[in-house]
């Protein structure tokens, strides 16, 4: 039997290389949005898409990785698997499903190690109408702001009774919802929005209205790590609030979708979800989403893990041992390498894939 890791890369670059090399023998096209920014190791930065699937298949499923940075570790090892399952592409071609895969939505933060783009934009709070409206106010974020970026890292004793004292006095769901729901007004801070399109963000929205609008019926999995128990994928409804599209969703995949508006999921209702754009660029499709969450630490480890690499990127001086610790310390609150959990997200994305090619053929 051949070990799953070999589907899981150690950085962005290596990623890039098999994604591409396993995409350009089976696609019909391969195309690169690149980004201005150079990655970690001085390394060109692209979005890489690849299409596979006859010319005249009228659905599509998109498969995402690295929506959030330093994630597609996880996503981008789904995707080079998908790429090497010939049954399960033989299975999407007889059902007329064409295969959209976006590879590292977020090149920047998959080659920094971080969850958010160069301008510390949280792609997943991004697609908002800027200019357009009001922004959603979020002031429960402006109180604890202070306490998750304190001066020094590690945080003091006096910062974290500090940090303890506020989550008693609100509530740790108040608390949660707070910080981690998106928020508009401190640039350096969590989970932060950004106060105009992202670079990415116009990529994505570019490869959506190119590739994917031509389609009438399109699934979208989106690969997401940092929340959950370990290894457990955790299948969050990704789509308008319209529940006619949850209940597709739930035809799809399960009644188990977890719906965050209703409050059945792992995940906080968000603002600004990067799945919203299908409703922009694809507005004659009928589109099914989802997101597809794997656990990796307990919630209070990834939001400290989250706050040391905030508290890095203002802090370009640290030394590079205290470096080096922040860094994998994010990259172990998004990805475990070992090969139990490896194993586990393969099967489970498989089985979403499937579960998608049986619910566009339906």
């Amino acid at each position: 039997m051949q070990s799953t890791t070999r589907y899981f890369s150690s950085s962005y670059a290596q990623a890039r290389e098999r994604f591409l090399s396993a995409a350009s023998p089976l696609a019909s096209l391969v195309q690169s949005y690149g980004i201005e920014p150079l990655g970690s190791e001085g390394e060109p930065l692209a979005t890489d898409v690849a299409l596979i699937g006859d010319a005249d298949a009228e659905r599509l499923l998109i498969m995402t990785s690295a929506t959030h940075g330093v994630e597609g570790f996880c996503g981008s090892g789904c995707q080079l698997a998908l790429l090497d399952d010939a049954p399960m592409l033989e299975r999407a071609r007889r059902a007329g499903v064409a295969l959209l895969l976006v590879h590292a939505v977020n090149p920047y933060g998959f080659s920094w190690i971080a969850r958010t783009d160069e301008g510390n934009v949280d792609l997943n709070r991004n697609a908002q109408p800027f200019g357009a409206q009001a922004l959603p106010a979020n002031p429960g974020y402006g109180l604890v702001h202070g306490l998750l970026l304190p001066q020094e890292w590690p945080p003091t004793d006096g910062n974290r009774q500090d940090l303890a004292l506020h989550i008693e006095q609100h509530g740790l769901p108040a608390v949660t919802q707070a910080v981690s729901q998106g928020q508009y007004t401190h640039a350096d801070g969590l989970f932060y929005g950004g106060d105009r399109p992202a670079a990415s963000l116009v990529n994505l929205r570019g490869i959506l209205q190119t590739h994917a609008s031509p389609y009438a019926r399109i699934g979208w999995i989106d690969v997401h790590t940092g929340l959950g128990p370990r290894g457990h994928g955790e299948k969050i409804y990704a789509g308008r609030r319209d529940e006619a599209e949850v209940a597709r969703a739930r035809c799809w995949w399960g009644s188990d979708i977890a719906v965050p508006y209703q409050g059945s999921s792992a995940s906080v209702d968000i603002t600004g979800h990067l799945a919203g754009l299908i409703y922009q660029a694809c507005p004659d499709s009928e589109p099914t989403l989802m997101a597809l969450e794997f656990g990796t630490q307990p919630w209070e480890e990834v939001i400290h893990a989250l706050r040391g690499r905030n508290w890095l990127r203002a802090h370009p001086e640290a030394g590079d041992m205290l470096r080096r610790e922040i860094l994998k310390a994010t990259l172990d609150a998004f990805y475990c390498g070992q090969e139990d959990w490896q194993g586990m997200v393969l099967g489970q994305s498989r089985v979403a894939v499937l579960q998608a090619l049986c619910g566009l053929e339906a």
